[in-house]
Parts: C-alpha cells; structure tokens; sequence
C-alpha cells in the first residue's frame, strides 16, 4: 500500500518571526535549517512513508528550494496551495491522488518535532473507511469566556468547561485517499464555512475518525515565544562531535605500587608525579579538555600548587567531566593505551574501565582501555617509566 505524506506549507503565519524579521514562519530558522526542512526530513525518513508531497504558496518557490532542494527520493515537486488551508490541503490531495497514493498523513509544516512514534500510532488506526488522527488529553482545567476581551485586555469567565473526553488534536491526520479527497471536494462546492482540520471534514462527512496519542513535543509552533522555546530544545538536541587527546609520562621511582588509570597495582616501583602520578588518567583528562578547548590538565591544576600534592588523579578527570555537563554535552566514548613493560595491564583492566566510567559517570562500554610494549625500546623499553596516551569523544550542543 502506497502511503503518502502530505505536509500543508502554504500560510502566510509570521507571529512566530524572530525579531527584526519576516516571513512565512515555515521558512524561519531551526537549528541551522529552515523549520520546514525538518518536518519534510521526519516523514522522508521515515520507512512506511513512500512519498512526501509538500503543499507551498506560490510566492514561497524560491523560499521553499533554499529551505528543502531539489525533489529528489521521496520528495515530490511541490503543488501550489489556495487561499485558506482548506483549498491548500485539497490541492495537495489531488496530487497524492494522481501519484496513485492509498492513504495519506495530512500534517502542519509548522510541527517540525513529530516522532516517529506518533506517524506509526497514527498508521496503525487506519482502516478502510476509518481516518486516525494524533491528539493530546486535555489535562488543564478549561474556562469559557464572556465575550471579547474587555477593560485592560482581561477576559471574564462564563464558565467552567468539562474536559472529560475531551482531547487536542494535533497533525498528522490520516486517511485513505479517496474518501477524504472526496470530503474536501464535497466540501469546497458546499455552503459550509471553513474547517480547522481535516478531521472535521472527515466528520462532516460522515466518516469514523480515530484517536491515538500524539506528543507535546508535537505542538504547533504559533508565536515568536514558541520559536524562541523550540529553537532552544533543538540547541540541547543536536549535538556536534568534538575529540581531543591526550600524552602523558611519568618516571618510576622508589615505592610499593603505582596507580594507573584510577587502580593501585602493588609493585616495586611507584611512579613520581606532583600528585599521584596516574599517567592514564592524566592524558585522559588532557584528552577531554581538548575536546572541549579548555587547555591542558597544568592549567587547571598548577603544579606550583601545593593543595594538589599527592592528589588523587580522579579529582582532575571528574573536573573535567563535570565542565563537558555544564557545557551541555556528554561524553560520547574514551579511550586509554599505557604503554609499559610492566606491570601487566591485562589483569587489572577491567578494573581500571570501571573506575574511569565511575569517575566520568559514563557506561563501562563507553571505556577502553588497552596496554602496549615498545618492544624494549626508549625510556619505556627500559622500564625507566610509562607513558600514556588517550582520546576522547565529546558531544557538545551547537551553537
């Protein structure tokens, strides 16, 4: 069965402009793209989606190829649209109709968070005959107003409003083609007024509509505020990868055991450094903070600095953690090679990833830790001391 998702593009709604701007609110920017690009890009990607038919102004063509490019894949070239979404939403039916589609999800441009989750609940209510629409309870408690606002812009109450059984509906809307183009045909020639949805047509026109559970991530965007609100969400939501590294060395010395990445192995040696001298986890921490840009582990922590004496080296990587989750990011994966003669690494490694995504409070299996000889060459060939190097992968929010 060929479904088709047809995406209404053709307001001229400009409340949800940012400041000092205009336009169509479609066209506004998201996240680096034009808000309509995300919506087209939640139904293309989408698997049971065969094709995506979007309805545009026809003063909007320049517009809409900056914002979304060439018809291409599931894209088909976009069809102009009326003077109300009404005859805009029928433009579109006709050309999902003669693409030969047999059910459609009719959607607002301006909902660009739609999940996939909702397109499928919305798939799987319909049935020959049977639209199905995405909708929210009503949770607030609702009042009824005595007329227009009145004095300083206030409203009065009429009444209160029962909610129960009462639901928002939202887009996508589904049906199958050929009865609700027929409706919005039937429709267009009838003396009725204007619609608020497809769902209501189909009502109108006698058809059975289901509802299933939409998202509040769902919402419309309506209002400059609602922009401001969405473009802060999708801040928090893309991120971009950042990776840095990080080389450490420490020379042994007299003493009972080192400590290496975060474990203390009893040896005949320890290593020297200002602070407990865990040369993994030293270049681990160098390796975060440049991923994030923010200098080395000696500036953070000066040697110089008498309070860092013997310090252990967990308190500088979870420094360093703690400044990727004020930056709004996460850690997407680190890892760690010592390079030694000795001690054996093997026995104690998955000790030491566990304390590394303890101190970094990350999964184990987002930690690697690994051990290599030079083959009895340089300093670490000698067993004079062991070096480190590391990488880390950071997630940071775009800007």
């Amino acid at each position: 069965m060929k479904v088709c998702a047809l995406i209404v593009a053709a307001g001229r709604g400009s409340r949800a402009a940012a400041p000092g701007s205009s336009g169509p609110k479609q066209y506004a920017g998201l996240g680096g793209k034009a808000l309509l690009a995300w919506t087209v890009k939640a139904f293309a990607s989408h698997p049971r989606i065969d094709l995506v038919q979007v309805v545009i102004h026809p003063d909007d063509r320049e517009l809409y190829n900056h914002a979304v490019g060439p018809s291409v894949g599931k894209l088909a070239r976009p069809v102009f649209g009326g003077a109300s979404r009404q005859s805009s939403v029928l433009a579109g039916l006709e050309a999902v109709a003669a693409a030969h589609c047999e059910q459609v999800l009719i959607h607002d441009a301006a909902r660009p968070f739609i999940g996939a989750d909702v397109i499928d609940r919305v798939l799987a209510g319909l049935s020959d005959g049977t639209g199905a629409i995405a909708a929210i309870k009503v949770a607030d408690t609702l009042k009824r107003a005595l007329g227009d606002q009145v004095g300083d812009d206030f409203a009065c109450v009429k009444e209160t409003v029962p909610r129960d059984g009462l639901w928002r509906a939202q887009t996508p809307q589904g049906f199958s083609v050929g009865p609700i183009l027929a409706a919005h045909r039937k429709a267009a020639q009838s003396a009725t007024g204007e619609f608020t949805d497809d769902a209501s047509i189909a009502e109108w026109a006698g058809l059975r509509v289901r509802l299933v559970e939409g998202s509040i991530r769902n919402d419309k965007i309506t209002t400059a505020e609602d922009l401001v609100l969405a473009r802060n969400s999708i801040r928090g939501a893309i991120m971009e990868p950042r990776v840095g590294s990080g080389f450490d060395v420490h020379k042994f010395g007299p003493g009972e055991s080192v400590w290496l990445c975060g474990v203390e192995i009893a040896h005949d040696k320890a290593l020297i450094g200002h602070s407990d001298a865990d040369v993994g986890l030293h270049a681990l921490t160098d390796a975060v903070l440049g991923a994030l840009g923010d200098g080395d582990i000696g500036h953070h922590f000066p040697p110089s600095d008498p309070q860092w004496l013997g310090a252990r080296s967990e308190i500088f990587l979870k420094h360093a953690g703690r400044l990727v989750a004020d930056a709004g990011g996460r850690i997407g994966n680190v890892d760690v090679t010592l390079m030694c003669e000795e001690p054996k690494v093997g026995p104690h490694r998955d000790a030491m990833r566990a304390a590394i995504a303890e101190i970094l409070e990350i999964d184990i299996g987002r930690v690697g830790v690994k051990a290599t000889t030079t083959e009895r060459l340089g300093f670490t060939g000698r067993g004079e001391g062991i070096a480190a190097i590391a990488s880390a992968l950071v997630m940071l929010p775009c800007d």
